[in-house]
């Protein structure tokens, strides 16, 4: 199942219990979307480190990386998609909040236009190494490893969060309307408590 973040704030346990199977079912659905190419891992995992350590010895080798990202640079004949590197969950997704492990170039033999191939999304590429380049980032010359991308996934945008939700006196989610644990004599309604609504889940 591919990152995503679930916080189930319902009160009543027949709400909760059915929030959580419509999350578990949207997550399985979103996961049988993804394509087979992109969700089965390589037999063998190369990461980005030992490419930068050994270029040759990986020339060619099938790789299944996906990260943040950073640039899109169209030219003649290709497109170039600059990818902060990030480790990959079951179904090949980029771990959100995950630390980065390097960059790397996806190379595409075809126009991506930017406007949808946008920065800070994530992406998972398959296919073999070609070799590596030497560029700079700032003043620093970085050796970006170089794949020609044979399959590619743009994950979909996270959905902006949701709005907080106030239960006003006289009804907490967690106990049903006219008792609220925390409205107590000598404080103002003001006090109920304040609940965060459910994100919904990523897919």
């Amino acid at each position: 199942m591919y990152s995503t973040r679930l916080k189930v704030s319902l009160g009543r346990p027949s709400s909760t219990r059915a929030a959580v199977v419509l999350a578990v079912l949207t997550l399985c659905g979103c996961a049988s979307q993804v394509p087979a190419t992109i969700r089965t891992a390589p037999a063998v995992t190369v990461d980005l480190a030992q490419v930068q350590r050994d270029p040759a010895r990986f020339t060619g080798q099938p790789v299944r990386w996906g990260g943040t990202i950073i640039a899109v640079r169209n030219h003649p004949d290709n497109t170039e998609i600059e990818v902060l590197a990030r480790p990959l969950d079951a179904v090949g997704a980029p771990r959100a909040g995950s630390e980065g492990q390097g960059r790397f170039i996806a190379r595409v033999g075809s126009f991506l236009d930017p406007a949808e191939v946008g920065v800070d999304r994530e992406l998972t590429v398959v296919g073999p190494i070609t070799g590596t380049e030497t560029r700079p980032v700032g003043d620093y010359p970085y050796l970006y490893p170089i794949i020609r991308v044979e399959h590619r996934y743009l994950w979909p945008a996270a959905p902006p969060p949701s709005a907080d939700v106030y239960y006003g006196p006289g009804f907490s989610p967690f106990y049903g309307s006219w008792y609220d644990p925390w409205f107590s004599p000598g404080f103002g309604p003001w006090y109920g408590p304040y609940f965060r609504s459910p994100r919904r889940a990523r897919h």
